[in-house]
């Protein structure tokens, strides 16, 4: 049984991305989605993963317009102005490691926390956006530390919410999603314009898989092109 209505509301987290605007946008034009809203650092009720107080209260803010039977998490990084992602050991360092655990890592978790009760009860879906490189069983190149082990642990958080949710909340599923090599601001260092494939294609992948998700899917770990992924 699938487990998206027909219609369904929808919320994108980080929705000023390029993943999460090219999300809203096939939302938008989806005939099932009767409503989507979006939300990031400067929307109405912001949401930072620098300013963590923030995801608390823009949950609690947009308490009265729930529930969302799809809830989509976007927010990520792997790299700013000061740093990009390591290359040996000899480049970790703390304040490297401490950031992206903040932003790909905590920061989802006390999103999963508080946005979870906007979920619908009936039947619903939360997805994070996860990356195949923090998969320990598929990394065979080493590198990328801090983000290679925010992604790791976040990996594991969703895994254990799942697990939570089949006593808590039996009618609604959580997966993590690889969405692949985008051509966005994330892989414009690393050849993602020439390698990668437009955000609205990614999107339009990702959403086909969602559309088709299972109660027994949640807890996986699943790629764009609906291929489950090793932890």
């Amino acid at each position: 049984m699938l487990l998206l209505p027909n219609p369904f509301r929808a919320l994108v987290i980080g929705s000023s991305g390029s993943i999460g605007a090219a999300f809203m946008e096939l939302l938008q034009k989806n005939p099932s989605c009767s409503d989507v809203v979006g939300i990031h650092r400067h929307s109405e009720f912001p949401i930072d993963y620098q300013n963590l107080d923030s995801i608390e209260s823009c949950a609690d803010a947009l308490a009265h317009t729930a529930p969302f039977q799809l809830i989509i998490n976007t927010i990520g990084v792997l790299h700013t102005n000061d740093w990009m992602p390591e290359k040996k050991l000899d480049d970790v360092n703390a304040e490297q490691l401490t950031e992206l655990i903040k932003i790909n890592t905590v920061g989802p978790a006390l999103t999963m926390r508080h946005f979870s009760k906007l979920l619908d009860p009936q039947n619903s879906i939360m997805v994070k956006l996860s990356a195949k490189v923090g998969s320990i069983e598929d990394n065979r190149l080493g590198g990328w530390y801090s983000y290679r082990a925010s992604k790791a642990a976040l990996n594991m958080l969703i895994k254990t919410v799942s697990i939570e949710w089949t006593r808590t909340k039996p009618n609604a599923v959580l997966i993590a999603m690889h969405p692949g090599t985008v051509n966005s601001k994330l892989s414009k260092p690393f050849r993602g314009e020439k390698i990668g494939r437009p955000a609205n294609d990614a999107a339009a992948d990702m959403l086909q898989v969602i559309a088709n998700l299972k109660k027994e899917d949640s807890g996986s770990f699943i790629s764009y092109s609906g291929e489950k992924l090793p932890w």
